[in-house]
This record gives structure tokens, C-alpha cells and sequence, in this order.
């Protein structure tokens, strides 16, 4: 796979996060040399709430000056690199944002999405973004946005040998020779041979496409995998994290693992999902 075209939400509140998210969002795909399509829609208002609000799809209304200050502030970060982009307005009733986000993002490599921690609706934008697109979705937390480096020197793969896991290496790997050190994580208490063998297996992989990588395991201790991971980015320094993503339920709404739920609401650093 490779990388040539991006697609970047600007969906939310015009806040000074949603902005420095975006500005690291153009200085990464500018690094990467790639051509971005900013996405902003104008959503029409509601005149009464509905159990959706409870659910967060309220907080995906966006008035018309919303939408354009978010176009804004992606354009003077465009100007700045001379990012290759392209800019769309569109029109779509609030129930009908994601939609809007989920079609365009069939037409591109990878989905760039500035999300915020514990937001309701940040969560079904990347569900719907990992399942019903056919690509990855790189997840670009707000809350931390000022301290993310837009180069990923440091990149850490969650392996557990799954097929999603698995996707997620091949979808990664144009990032992956940019990095100059790949560590292969599983975590697990008691590495049995079956693992030790597939991280010693992934590791001669990535060798064949030029990759210099390390296997290691870190030990759970009864915490929830999560948190091993989030702890394992923040003592090394990790600038991206790259995993499967997973949904147990396709009946009519995704029901997400424990670790998936979890990162997804709260991104400890870049962090790409595939499945």
C-alpha cells in the first residue's frame, strides 16, 4: 500500500485544541508528501432534542460559521507548506454527517482524523470510519496535540498475531520505513511459544521489505491491556502507536473491545487502526 491522497475531518467545535489539531494534521501530511482533502460540512439544527443527544450526536451539529472557520484554519496551515489540498464545504442534515465523512473517505488512502478523549461522537465517527471504509484511519488526539511531533521516529506495533493486527502492519508500512526504530509489542503475562514464534515471525517479515525491527513483551500484571499500552508509549517515547482494530457486533451497531474502546477514547500518541 501506499499513501497519496488523505482525508481530513473538520468536524466539532472551533476550539484552540481543534485548531492546533489541525495544524499538526497539514504539518504531518506535508512531511509525508501527500494531497489532503479537508472535509467540512454544515449541518442543519434540530428543533428538539432526541435520545441521540444522550449518545453524544448532538455535538456533530455545526453551524455555517463553524465550518468555515474550520476551512480556515486549514487553509492558513496549507499556505503555510504549500500542502497539496483540496477544500470542500458540503451540506448534510445532522444525522447525516458521518455519512457525509464515510463516503468521502472511501475515495481516499487514509482517513486523518483529529478525535477528542471520552467524546461519544469521536468514537462512532472512527467506528464507522475502521469498519465501512475499507481503509485506515490515523487518530490524532486533541487533548495532546501541542506535544506530538509530526515525524514518527518511534513506532510501536500492538501484536497479537489477529488478522486486524495483521492488516494493520501491511497498511502501515509506508510510515513504518520512515521510523527510524519499530518495536514489535505483544503484551502477555506468560509468552507462550506460539507467540514468541510470531513476533520472531513479523520481525523477519518487515526484514524482507528493509525494516530493521525489535521483538519484546511486556507483562500485563493484571492491568487492562490498554493501560500496558498507553504506559509502554509514554515511558518510550512512542510517536505512533499501529494496531488492529476490533468490533464484536455488525448487527446494526458495533460493540467495541475493551482495548479498541479504550485507545479510541483516549489516544495515548498518533495511533493508526486498521481491521
Amino acid at each position: 500500500m501506499s499513501i497519496r491522497e488523505v482525508l481530513l475531518p473538520l468536524v466539532g467545535e472551533a476550539t484552540r485544541t481543534t485548531m492546533l489539531a489541525i495544524e499538526k494534521c497539514v504539518a504531518l501530511a506535508y512531511g509525508l508528501d501527500v494531497r489532503v482533502t479537508a472535509l467540512a460540512i454544515e449541518s442543519e439544527e434540530r428543533a428538539s432534542a432526541t435520545v441521540d443527544d444522550v449518545l453524544g450526536a448532538a455535538e456533530i451539529v455545526q453551524t455555517a460559521p463553524t465550518a468555515h472557520a474550520l476551512l480556515a484554519a486549514f487553509d492558513a496551515a496549507a499556505r503555510k507548506c504549500s500542502l497539496r489540498n483540496e477544500q470542500r464545504l458540503e451540506r448534510a442534515p445532522w444525522s447525516a454527517v458521518i455519512d457525509a465523512v464515510t463516503a468521502q473517505a472511501r475515495l481516499n488512502d487514509l482517513t486523518v482524523a483529529p478525535v477528542r478523549s471520552a467524546n461519544s461522537f469521536s468514537a462512532k465517527l472512527v467506528e464507522r470510519l475502521l469498519f465501512d471504509t475499507g481503509h485506515p484511519v490515523l487518530l490524532c488526539p486533541q487533548d495532546i496535540a501541542d506535544s506530538l511531533d509530526t515525524a514518527f521516529n518511534d513506532v510501536a506495533i500492538a501484536w497479537d498475531h489477529t488478522a486486524p493486527a495483521s492488516r494493520a502492519v501491511g497498511d502501515a508500512l509506508p510510515l513504518l520505513r520512515r521510523a527510524s526504530r519499530v518495536r514489535i509489542l505483544t503484551a502477555t503475562d506468560h509468552a507462550s511459544e506460539a507467540q514468541l514464534a510470531s513476533g520472531a515471525a513479523l520481525e523477519r517479515h518487515l526484514a524482507e521489505h528493509g525494516l530493521t525491527t525489535a521483538f519484546e513483551t511486556v507483562e500485563i500484571a493484571g492491568d487492562p491491556v490498554a493501560r500496558v499500552l498507553t504506559e509502554y508509549v509514554e515511558d518510550n517515547a512512542i510517536d505512533l502507536l499501529v494496531m488492529g482494530g476490533f468490533g464484536h457486533s455488525r448487527l446494526s451497531e458495533h460493540v467495541w473491545g475493551g482495548v479498541t474502546a479504550t485507545v479510541i477514547n483516549q489516544p495515548p500518541c498518533w495511533t493508526m487502526l486498521s481491521h
